[in-house]
């Protein structure tokens, strides 16, 4: 793929700074309209832009529901036919959980990756 430098222009979206991508950009690169995705700063004057076209972005999210679907329908035979019967979730169970959770964090910004 030839490389074609883009002119990219500050914006004002809302109460938020953006930047601007010319027409072009998106006449030679339809599958990114639309498209959502994360920027990194590699260096005081560069940025690392990874865009995921939304048919991408759509097939991830059908793939996550239908392999959630399995692993619960995976699930659900498993406590049905387990000889004893579903194993309840008890106290202890949970303190060895929280104790197992003691200091982790959860980093929001992992929800913009579609983790």
């Amino acid at each position: 793929m030839a490389v074609t430098p883009y002119r990219v222009t500050p914006a004002r979206i809302g109460n938020s700074s953006g930047l601007r991508l010319p027409a072009a950009f998106y006449r030679d690169h339809p599958q990114f309209a639309g498209a959502a995705g994360q920027v990194e700063v590699l260096d005081d004057s560069t940025l690392l832009l990874r865009l995921e076209p939304e048919e991408q972005q759509q097939d991830e999210a059908e793939e996550d529901t239908l392999m959630l679907g399995l692993f619960l329908d995976f699930l659900s035979r498993q406590a049905l036919t387990a000889d004893q019967g579903p194993l309840l979730y008890t106290e202890a169970m949970a303190a060895d959980d929280d104790e197992l959770l003691a200091g982790v964090t959860v980093d929001a910004a992992g929800e913009l990756l579609g983790a």
